[in-house]
């Protein structure tokens, strides 16, 4: 099937890959010639565990294609996938301006019948002005009809999370759509759920914001465990083993980050009010992330008293592992908390220094782990990164001034550490 993505963004580059390694025939446009002129050499400017085999590999096959011109994209796909970035305005509300000006390119440009569909995260109603966008601008009344399906893709993980997915959602209007939505997606064997557009819009939404909350839900009782004296990894395997809950995003931390759960749920916030509901219980789950940033920053002042003066190791910079995405990443609040402070810090991530340089300051990057920790007071794990699971301790005892860890992912076993000579302190513990 011909396909064209316009946006060549995460999602529309790891959606255009991936239908690329289907078998089907992808062009993915985007406006940054740069970056168009990178990925046609096979240079992906993302980390995300192999994206760039896959685009290198249907680059050389001729089932990718990159270019900055709409209107190639537009003649050549019969299906047409809008992948453009939707960043939020000031009060959380979708900014949907490139949203909109694709869908004029289309109208202006469509030669036949084409299936036009929303993969950006977008606010419920979206499909129907994208639809009226269309008509508007469509001089030769060419027919067209308009979808939405949302992307379910992890960073870290989204070329797995593609082509192995849970489920695929499309909302349609019209059998034809539905048709070839589910030929194209069919090679994936995975339940379809087909909805209406709305549907489809909240139904993405919705997924994040709940997932979002169980990470709240999970600090929030990790604070009443710390306070209580229990322990917030038994509770957490406690809660988790019960098959109406499940054991994903329970595990209790430094607070969640990236570009959709806290994207996405101030738009859901913004979509709610609009529609006249206050969303109260996002609205405290967003309070309870911002909180927890600010309760382990204390963390690490009551485990050195006075954090003026001291150097301090940071392990782990992206919001997660297996990424180089600095977006909302809580190190940036607690790196900025430590300096305001008076802190020396230093800092190594596996792949996110780039990135990090550009947003944080005064910090001294690191070529590893090892070289963080020599001469700090504390060790700080802010991503869960293998690479730190398995560090040489006896090694990172030697080397460090005094034997501080505090362990914002509780990636190590307190009592180990404690038997190995280091001052622990996790979070729920």
């Amino acid at each position: 099937m011909k396909i064209s993505v316009v946006g060549a963004g995460y999602v529309g580059l790891v959606t255009g890959a991936c239908f690329a390694d289907l078998g089907n025939q992808v062009y993915v446009v985007d406006i940054d010639k740069d970056k168009i002129e990178d990925l046609k050499k096979g240079n992906v400017p993302i980390y995300e565990p192999g994206l760039e085999e896959m685009v290198r590999r249907n680059l050389e096959q001729g089932r990718l294609v990159f270019g900055t011109e709409v209107r190639t994209a537009v003649h050549h796909g019969e299906v047409i996938f809008i992948a453009v970035g939707t960043p939020a305005k000031e009060y959380g509300e979708a900014d949907l301006s490139y949203v909109e000006a694709v869908a004029r390119s289309i109208a202006k440009n469509m030669p036949d019948y084409r299936l036009v569909v929303e993969k950006s995260t977008v606010p419920v109603n979206t499909g129907e002005q994208v639809k009226r966008t269309i008509r508007l601008n469509n001089p030769k009344k060419i027919k067209f009809d308009v979808a939405s399906n949302p992307e379910f893709l992890a960073e870290g993980t989204a070329v797995r999370d593609f082509m192995n997915p849970d489920r695929i959602v499309i909302g349609v209007e019209s059998k034809r759509a539905k048709d070839i939505l589910s030929e194209l997606y069919e090679p994936l064997k995975a339940p379809i759920v087909v909805t209406d557009i709305r549907s489809a819009e909240i139904i993405k939404h919705a997924s994040n914001s709940l997932l979002a909350t169980k990470i709240s839900f999970i600090n929030a009782v990790a604070n009443v465990c710390e306070a209580s004296g229990a322990d917030i990894t038994q509770v957490a395997r406690g809660i988790g083993l019960d098959k109406r809950i499940g054991s994903e995003f329970l595990n209790a931390g430094v607070g969640y980050g990236g570009s959709c759960f806290p994207k996405d749920i101030d738009a859901f916030v913004r979509i709610a009010d609009k529609l006249g509901y206050d969303f109260h219980l996002l609205k405290s789950v967003r309070q309870i992330n911002a909180e927890q940033k600010a309760i382990f920053v204390r963390k690490i002042e009551d485990a050195l008293w006075i954090v003026k003066g001291k150097t301090i190791a940071v392990l782990g910079l992206s919001f997660k592992p297996n990424t180089d995405d600095m977006r909302e990443a809580p190190s940036v609040d607690v790196i900025n908390s430590l300096q305001t402070m008076g802190a020396t810090v230093k800092a190594y991530d596996p792949q996110a220094m780039e990135k990090a340089k550009a947003v944080l300051k005064d910090v001294t990057y690191c070529k590893d782990a090892y070289e963080t920790v020599e001469g700090s007071d504390c060790m700080v794990v802010l991503t869960d990164w293998n690479d730190f699971k398995e560090l040489d301790f006896s090694r990172v005892l030697a080397s460090m001034r005094h034997p501080i860890i505090v362990d914002g992912r509780n990636i190590y076993p307190r009592k180990k550490m404690e038997d190995l000579g280091f001052q622990y302190f996790g979070v729920g513990h």
